[in-house]
């Protein structure tokens, strides 16, 4: 059930589809160091292929932000070799095809959710029409179609995460980065957007999604493998591969296998 990926292995279980995976993330020997000397991440080495979906746990500190943020080509590296759809990250991010999402819900306060959720579109000079259109579609994707001219404030915490979610989709990227998302939410509703996250990404053809979380049941519930961080400067300590199919349901959560991996990644998480 365990295994250690290095770059240059072939990438985990294959998504639901069961259809090959390319790789759109390679990291080999990545390190990251910080002017002031502290060493955020050391000899990290991982693949992340083709609708896969890949949780990264760990403790506070060791590393996990840091990954998305060069990943994201947010940061540099500093030691080792990073690629993201073939180019550097950098490259990457301007092909339009990496979303990220943050814990806290980033919305303008003073913009209706259309126009919120159209940002993206709109700063690379969409037209209107299609801007409303594309929101229109990701905003039956989370649910909130009918809340197109509402203002933030207006909603929950849980429905300004699907807003979020939304316009991180607008884009139709490829690849999709959360940094723990459902962190300050209660848990009926972090359940309720882990089954409509993975609802979304299940009918996805290509999309993978790195997603960090402090939650092991969390990490278990929705990933096709579990990547285990040390503490900093954080490496990769083990990681765990999820093997139960999809869709997965609350039978899933409740079941000895699932008390099984659980059990594994808190194993992995010690040493």
């Amino acid at each position: 059930m365990n295994s250690t990926m290095l770059a240059g292995s072939s990438p985990g279980m294959p998504a639901p589809s069961g259809e090959p995976s390319g790789i759109l993330v390679g990291m080999q020997n990545i390190g990251k160091t910080y002017p002031n000397g502290t060493i955020a991440v050391q000899n990290v080495n991982l693949l992340a292929g083709e609708r896969e979906f890949l949780c990264f746990v760990g403790p506070s500190g060791c590393g996990k932000s840091t990954i998305f943020n060069m990943i994201a080509g947010l940061t540099d590296h500093t030691s080792g070799e990073l690629a993201v759809l073939g180019t550097t990250p950098k490259d990457a991010r301007k092909q339009n095809e990496i979303a990220f999402v943050f814990q806290e819900h980033t919305l303008l306060p003073w913009s209706k959710l259309i126009d919120n959720v159209t940002m993206p579109l709109t700063l690379r000079g969409v037209s209107k029409k299609e801007r409303i259109q594309e929101g229109e579609r990701v905003l039956e994707l989370v649910g909130l179609k009918d809340y197109m001219k509402v203002l933030p404030r207006q909603l929950s915490g849980g429905m300004k995460m699907r807003v979020s979610i939304a316009r991180a989709l607008i884009s139709r990227p490829k690849l999709l980065l959360m940094d723990e998302p459902f962190g300050a939410l209660d848990e009926i509703t972090r359940q309720t957007l882990q089954d409509e996250l993975l609802n979304i990404w299940c009918s996805d053809r290509k999309m993978t999604v790195l997603f960090i979380t402090h939650n092991v049941f969390e990490a278990v519930y929705l990933s096709t493998r579990v990547v285990v961080m040390t503490p900093r400067p954080g490496k990769v300590a083990d990681i765990v591969d999820i093997e139960a199919p999809f869709p997965r349901t609350d039978d899933f959560r409740s079941s000895p296998e699932f008390g099984g991996y659980v059990h594994a990644v808190n194993e992995s998480l010690k040493h």
